[in-house]
């Protein structure tokens, strides 16, 4: 399909094809290589993962879902057990292996730190970057401008910035999504065995990854290269035959071990994990409105989304080609209500609806002219000046507001430095086309908005539901020697921290009824006792006259306060008590 351009309406457009846009010279001094390199492509994927590893791990695991992943990995590091992970010493068969493979290998690379939990997510969306810079490539028929302009919003877009600093098996998941899409397209526009086996490859991968919802990016592009457009299907080889059986080794492989070993893990992955936590909201306490990501998904992708909204609205539906009604259609409507009916709802889960999004935003914004162009580039520079601002702004805020956090005057620095930085551009820099000075300014305002977010995490970590500060004063008071005992909370993040699983209390919370169903002996018992079973009276007193410490988070119920007494000294920090 050729792209149609409307010259009247487009002669200054952002994202020209590139051999128009980029013979201009684009500013009075000539430039170091041309803007259609795919050098500045590896620039922005450095600038950015620059960005992200300063401070990466100056603040700890947060809970849940980071802490849980980072001390899987621990254990499946420590223990050697590849094929069965544990959380806490109790088997944690919630998501296929792959993530807690993936964060067993970072702590083994670079360290059983945070840096070790965090730098693999961060490397895997700069691969996601690339991949839509590829994806680009092919829908806009190597227009390398356009495929630029799309690389560079989507690895700027907050949710993506968030599921690369949470680890979870999110950022790998829509990296493997991703990597089957660009595969399978790659085959269907140029022929290519290899990129038929990367699409077989990665789509086994995801699915090793978290199941059958690895196949929805995938199958959705697949389905959108061939609806209505007339393509011509490639005839059915020994290459599709070998590839399917390179998915099924690789995808399938774990569940099929697991299902031999324990028939019970049958109806485990078919019923509860799959049906159940699409079905049901109870599942794993997860419940959001069906509105959630309506809301969500665009919130998390401004200012983008509104520029999409707007010119998606204002421009003619017959006069959008039906590649790009596709691409609306099949990668971003159709995942979003899909997810939208799921019963078991969180942010990130829709994260590969983003690709088509920002591919979608490139097309719209290239159909206008030059100068609504630049009230967009004012209007989105004026958004993220006003972004930064306010966090210039936060350690005042924060000592007359009851926001709950402690901000320190030096941390408006960086935000600040930023803000300077973008009226620079918006008022200085004037002799450069739109795109370019649109695409630098939102890198610097990403780039600025990571060096400014990391101390705020830093300061409040405690607030962010981490336990950093709680493992540094226990090895302030030399208490690492001693049992540690949990109440009624689950916090593998401390255990991470001190590589050392402590004793869950289980008084009623419901995170703490975990599934023991498949495990081999009573060793677990030692890892999590029951208040509410009195046959446990004996075991809980054992512990406690060894002298252990105890955190609890607000008060004891009534009828555990007996257990202070074998506590002579306690100190709050944050939500927490710590009593030893």
């Amino acid at each position: 399909m050729a792209l149609r351009v409307n010259r009247k309406a487009t002669s200054g457009a952002l994202w020209l094809p590139s051999r128009q846009i980029f013979s201009l010279p684009l500013i009075s001094a000539p430039m170091p290589f041309p803007m259609t390199s795919r050098r500045w492509l590896w620039i922005f994927v450095l600038v950015l993962g620059a960005a992200f590893l300063v401070q990466l791990g100056s603040w700890g695991p947060l809970e849940s879902s980071e802490a849980r992943y980072a001390e899987i990995g621990r254990e499946m590091l420590t223990g050697q057990d590849w094929l069965h992970p544990q959380l806490l010493g109790i088997y944690h068969f919630h998501k296929p292996p792959l993530t807690y493979w993936l964060t067993a290998a970072g702590l083994g690379l670079f360290g059983e730190n945070t840096l070790g939990v965090r730098l693999l997510p961060v490397l895997a969306v700069l691969l996601q970057v690339v991949l839509v810079y590829g994806l680009g490539l092919l829908l806009f028929r190597q227009d390398r401008a356009r495929a630029l302009a799309a690389a560079v919003i989507y690895g700027t877009l907050p949710v993506v910035l968030i599921s690369a600093l949470n680890v979870t098996t999110d950022a790998y998941l829509a990296t493997l999504e991703l990597a089957a899409a660009y595969g399978i397209l790659r085959y269907y526009h140029q022929g290519g065995t290899r990129w038929l086996y990367l699409f077989w490859v990665g789509l086994g991968l995801a699915f090793l990854t978290k199941g059958p919802v690895g196949f929805i990016l995938p199958l959705m592009v697949v389905i959108g290269h061939y609806f209505r457009q007339g393509q011509a299907k490639r005839p059915f080889t020994v290459h599709h035959a070998l590839g399917f059986g390179l998915f099924v080794v690789v995808g399938l492989s774990w569940y099929l071990y697991l299902m031999a070993e324990n028939p019970a893990f049958v109806r485990y992955f078919l019923v509860e994990h799959t049906v159940e936590r699409f079905a049901n909201a109870a599942t794993f306490n997860r419940a959001k409105p069906w509105w959630f990501y309506l809301v969500l998904a665009p919130a998390t992708s401004l200012p983008w989304a509104v520029a999409l909204v707007v010119r998606a609205v204002r421009t003619p539906w017959n006069s959008v080609p039906r590649e790009w009604r596709n691409v609306l259609i099949f990668w971003v409507l159709l995942p979003l209500l899909f997810f939208s009916l799921s019963k078991s709802k969180l942010l990130l889960y829709v994260l590969p609806i983003f690709p088509g999004v920002v591919l979608l935003t490139v097309y719209y914004l290239g159909r206008c002219t030059e100068a609504m162009l630049l009230r967009w580039y004012v209007g989105i520079v004026a958004f993220f000046g006003l972004l930064l601002g306010s966090l210039c702004l936060l350690p005042i805020l924060s000592t007359v507001l009851p926001l709950g956090l402690e901000v320190k005057p030096l941390t408006a620095a960086w935000p600040a430095a930023g803000v300077v930085a973008l009226v620079l551009t918006l008022t200085l820099w004037n002799q450069v086309r739109i795109a370019p000075r649109l695409l630098v300014a939102t890198t610097l305002f990403t780039v600025f908005l990571l060096l400014a977010a990391k101390p705020i995490m830093q300061q409040n970590e405690l607030n962010f539901n981490g336990s950093r500060p709680l493992a540094g004063f226990i090895r302030e008071q030399q208490l690492t020697g001693r049992p540690l005992l949990v109440y009624n909370e689950l916090l593998p993040s401390l255990a991470f921290e001190l590589g050392q699983i402590p004793v869950s209390l289980f008084d009623g919370n419901a995170s703490l009824q975990r599934e023991t169903q498949f495990q081999t002996n009573d060793a677990w018992r030692r890892q999590l006792l029951n208040l509410q079973d009195p046959q446990q009276e004996p075991a809980l007193g054992a512990l406690l006259l060894q002298r252990p410490v105890l955190l609890t988070k607000g008060e004891l119920l009534p009828e555990r306060r007996w257990m202070l007494r074998y506590f002579t000294h306690a100190q709050q920090l944050g939500k927490w008590t710590v009593r030893w």
